[in-house]
């Protein structure tokens, strides 16, 4: 797939922006609701957040990494998908939606953590970390850069396939948090 760098930028900060908005209106919800689950092995709205903190914690340093370790300037229009990019981006991507299911790594499952309001700060403050790192990837060749995923560190992606997997990821879990306290009302 190709895409215009800018069009793709574009996208995907209109997107975190509304995730953000999403999770800002959650945060008016009590802790009760918050920590809701339908079953003892679903997640509450607490835990599809942290869920998206901890893929915050690993990727959002990589980018900043390669953000600062790749000079400005003769930046090609145009950002062209990679195979595997394009895979791990399709599998996760809400289409019409909703949202294929799938198991998460055992080190990015927070089921049965004890978390607090501090959960959506922490995330809130990503999403900036995330916006501001988009912008600054505007500059950026964004086929020639690459991040480590982490499934394991041997597989490289190019940066604009980070960014769309880790925006998407992000759209999915906000979804699936949206979704739960209708599911409380509706018990």
């Amino acid at each position: 797939m190709k895409i215009k760098n800018e069009e793709l930028i574009t996208e995907l900060l209109e997107i975190t922006g509304k995730c953000s908005i999403a999770v800002r209106k959650m945060r008016m919800l009590d802790l009760s609701q918050l920590n809701y689950k339908r079953t003892a092995e679903t997640w509450s709205i607490l835990e599809c957040i942290e869920h998206l903190n901890l893929y915050g914690d690993f990727y959002l340093p990589l980018v900043a990494q390669e953000v600062l370790s790749h000079q400005p300037g003769n930046v090609p229009g145009v950002f062209r998908t990679g195979i595997i990019g394009n895979y791990f981006v399709n599998l996760i991507r809400v289409k019409s939606g909703s949202v294929k299911k799938m198991s998460a790594q055992k080190e990015m499952n927070p089921l049965h953590g004890d978390l607090t309001i501090t959960t959506i700060d922490r995330f809130l403050k990503q999403q900036e970390q995330l916006e501001s790192l988009l912008i600054q990837c505007q500059a950026i060749n964004l086929t020639k850069a690459r991040t480590a995923i982490s499934l394991t560190k041997w597989i490289k992606l190019r940066l604009g396939d980070t960014l769309r997997f880790l925006v998407y990821h992000i759209e999915r879990h906000t979804l699936q948090a949206e979704r739960i306290p209708k599911s409380r009302i509706e018990v």
